[in-house]
């Protein structure tokens, strides 16, 4: 990591800190991404009394230490909604489930095979949702749209909220039909910038794995999410947190650089850090 992005994330942990002092009035949406990236993805969302977080890829002591960092409760948490069946969004979901009893929303199909391929031990508190479905806690609505990732019934989710949006949106494969129509009525998105091009081609990676992540049913490099962004987002995308961030074919510096040299429209960029909690982010 060097200097600038070493300085990027000093800013953003001095943020969270001053975040406790922000008045987050109860109509907004609040989010923190406790981690995103290969190693692992977790985002806690709240809006309306109603607290969720989207996949359990971090140790549950990591995602009750950073909650608490910003005055949260594990405990208190409504739900865990998991994306799909990859390790990194679900490996602690019968942590959660056990040592802190939440309960878990997931597809029966992810669902499926998470327990063959990962061990996650007893589940008992398990409710199915569709990836084409949605979800109603209180007053939030969880939107799930299916994508094409390589997973075995994945999802992305739109959050709605006293008629605000915010989308979360890694792990998309490609820009497939809908989305675009999807992120224009958005007011922010997490969205996936995973990798460079040429650090991609040039990268330690094996040929396979190189042809997987740029494939249809990989991931979005920093270039096709900005100009997703760009010919996608409304008036109304207030901020976009670059996340999913590889760790060998990209960084903090070159994705903001892309998507500033792309974007023409008027949005807040924030970037996940794959080793610590973002600040707590409104709209």
């Amino acid at each position: 990591m060097n200097d600038l992005e070493q300085s990027y994330f000093l800013i953003a942990d001095l943020l969270l800190y001053l975040s406790f002092f922000f008045n987050i009035s109860a109509m907004d949406i609040t989010a923190i991404a406790l981690q995103s990236g290969s190693n692992g993805n977790c985002i806690y969302i709240e809006a309306d009394g109603v607290k969720l977080l989207f996949d359990a890829g971090i140790n549950g002591k990591q995602a009750e230490v950073r909650l608490a960092a910003h005055g949260r409760d594990i405990r208190e948490i409504d739900a865990v909604i998991i994306s799909h069946d990859h390790g990194d969004h679900v490996r602690h979901a019968g942590v959660y489930q056990r040592k802190y009893g939440l309960p878990l929303y997931v597809t029966e199909k992810t669902c499926e095979t998470a327990v063959k391929r990962h061990p996650l031990g007893k589940l008992n508190d398990v409710h199915f949702f569709r990836s084409d479905g949605s979800l109603q806690f209180g007053g939030v609505s969880v939107e799930a749209l299916s994508t094409p990732h390589d997973t075995a019934d994945g999802a992305v989710f739109v959050v709605s909220s006293n008629s605000k949006r915010l989308g979360i949106m890694t792990d998309l494969g490609h820009v497939f039909d809908g989305l675009p129509e999807v992120i224009g009525s958005l007011d922010a998105v997490f969205l996936e910038s995973n990798y460079d091009p040429t650090m991609l081609e040039s990268g330690p990676y094996p040929s396979f794995l190189k042809k997987r992540i740029r494939g249809l049913e990989g991931h979005l490099s920093n270039r096709e999410a900005a100009e997703l962004l760009e010919a996608a987002s409304g008036g109304r995308m207030k901020w976009a947190c670059l996340s999913h961030l590889s760790e060998q074919n990209n960084s903090p510096s070159l994705a903001l650089r892309t998507h500033r040299t792309i974007l023409r429209k008027d949005i807040t960029l924030h970037v996940a850090s794959r080793y610590s909690s973002s600040p707590l982010l409104c709209i």
